[in-house]
């Protein structure tokens, strides 16, 4: 099935460029900004157009392929991950930033045959960067290798975290707790684009040592953990031990030894996993 994922990859690029011109387009126009589970969590019709425009190409074309979407989870889909080749979608990782006209937002694509990501495309759609990578055959940004940095002194590093979207004490309370401990060790510095997949394509690009969050999804780092892998790097829980991709957890770093390091810093939660089933009425 060789040439099947690499027609498949080939097709997320070109509709990943589709979807990032009906960004850039939609910058320009009034948008209509509602929320999803709490007042900081937005969403755009453009959010759901360019989702829409994703599939349906898609299934134009790998008709028996499934989908993880994240306006569609919104909507009520089911988020499982089966063995079955699976598209999975964020139309707009970083719906703040876009709706602030913040310059970093992406369209990210991930591809996972049974359960393992295959490949991942990520596009930076406002400074026209793509990433790809696909398994066993490397990363790249614009067709040119990406290799992570090789700092492993975390003293040296400089690590991308978000705050994410729930705004409960205890959560906000771990954040900063987080925080602390990292700036404490101490780093040269701690950034955010606020797009976790452009986050990663940075630890990829060697821009950043490593990248941490809790309360992401799994269609905000699919894409960019293969790119991650491919370019050099290592993913691991926040606790060590295995990323898991529902978990909503990941660390993301240049080597095992400053993922190991951060890990130490990190004050833990679990929220509610990706394929947890709904919570009944």
């Amino acid at each position: 099935m060789v040439d099947a994922w690499q027609s498949a990859m080939d097709h997320a690029v070109a509709v990943a460029r589709k979807a990032g011109q009906v960004v850039r387009e939609a910058l320009s126009e009034d948008m209509k900004v509602t929320t999803k589970s709490c007042s900081v969590d937005l969403v755009t019709l453009t959010d759901q157009k360019v989702e829409q425009l994703i599939i349906q190409s898609v299934k134009e074309k790998f008709s028996n392929h499934r989908f993880i979407g994240e306006e569609s989870v919104a909507s009520g889909e089911p988020c499982v991950l089966t063995e079955a080749p699976t598209w999975i979608i964020d139309p707009i990782d970083g719906t703040t930033n876009f709706v602030h006209a913040f310059p970093f937002v992406a369209v990210s694509i991930g591809f996972s045959v049974n359960k393992q990501v295959e490949f991942g495309v990520v596009y930076s759609c406002l400074d026209d960067k793509m990433f790809t990578a696909r398994k066993g055959k490397g990363a790249f940004c614009n067709g040119e290798p990406l290799q992570v940095s090789d700092q492993t002194d975390i003293k040296q590093a400089i690590i991308a975290t978000e705050f994410g979207s729930s705004r409960a004490p205890e959560t906000v309370d771990k954040i900063f707790c987080s925080l602390r401990n990292i700036l404490s060790i101490p780093v040269h510095g701690v950034r955010g684009a606020g797009t976790a997949a452009i986050n990663m394509c940075l630890v990829a690009s060697g821009c950043v040592e490593a990248y941490y969050e809790i309360g992401i999804h799994v269609w905000d780092v699919a894409a960019a953990s293969v790119i991650v892998s491919e370019a050099g790097g290592v993913l691991m829980d926040v606790e060590g031990g295995e990323v898991d991709l529902m978990s909503r957890r990941i660390v993301a770093a240049n080597s095992k030894t400053v993922a190991e390091r951060l890990v130490r810093e990190i004050a833990s939660f679990q929220p509610i996993r990706d394929d947890a089933p709904p919570l009944k009425e």
